[in-house]
């Protein structure tokens, strides 16, 4: 799809607006918060490519099935067995660092329910491959989607998490179904 097109039904048909992503590095991991609905996907990847980008991100491997398997890899999804966490953290690193471009999108939050303590895969992600961090947000009250800046990472992913965590707190993101999205 191109960038003109997704702009055109992300903004005009769907009504959402957007900032640009402003993200010049070929690695990075980019936070998709809050994350509570498969809607949430589509928002992303619509936002993504009106500025000409190509996300990759995780989809579980169950979602994979005819006809849609073929649809998710060409939107940038790539399945995952969520049984094995090593597994995946180890193929995924080793991915990201054999391409030449890899911008993942990732959900902290690990699921679209409400969880108290995020998951920190992003952060091991992040360290493993020397990738930046960035913050992507959705907000659905306002219909505004984007990118609110860098996140910086220290060694201890628990403390980053939590901080991490404070900082979407402090933006009052409405999320698709706010029963399913906290940040305490």
């Amino acid at each position: 799809m191109s960038p003109a097109f997704s702009r055109f039904i992300l903004t005009k048909i769907l009504g959402w607006s957007t900032t640009a992503p402003g993200i010049s590095e070929k690695h990075v991991v980019i936070l998709g918060v809050p994350h509570t609905s498969i809607w949430d996907f589509l928002i992303g990847y619509l936002y993504y490519r009106s500025y000409g980008g190509k996300m990759k991100t995780m989809i579980k491997k169950e979602a994979f099935f005819w006809p849609f398997s073929w649809i998710l890899r060409s939107l940038g999804g790539f399945p995952v067995d969520r049984s094995n966490s090593t597994s995946l953290l180890v193929s995924l690193i080793r991915e990201m660092n054999n391409s030449e471009t890899f911008h993942l999108v990732i959900c902290p939050e690990g699921t679209r329910k409400a969880v108290h303590k995020w998951k920190t895969g992003y952060h091991t992600i992040a360290r493993q491959t020397d990738s930046p961090v960035y913050m992507g947000y959705f907000d659905w009250e306002k219909k505004r989607v984007g990118i609110a800046g860098r996140f910086e990472l220290t060694e201890n992913a628990r403390e980053d998490t939590d901080r991490l965590q404070a900082e979407y707190e402090r933006m009052h993101l409405p999320a698709k179904f706010p029963e399913n999205y906290t940040t305490k």
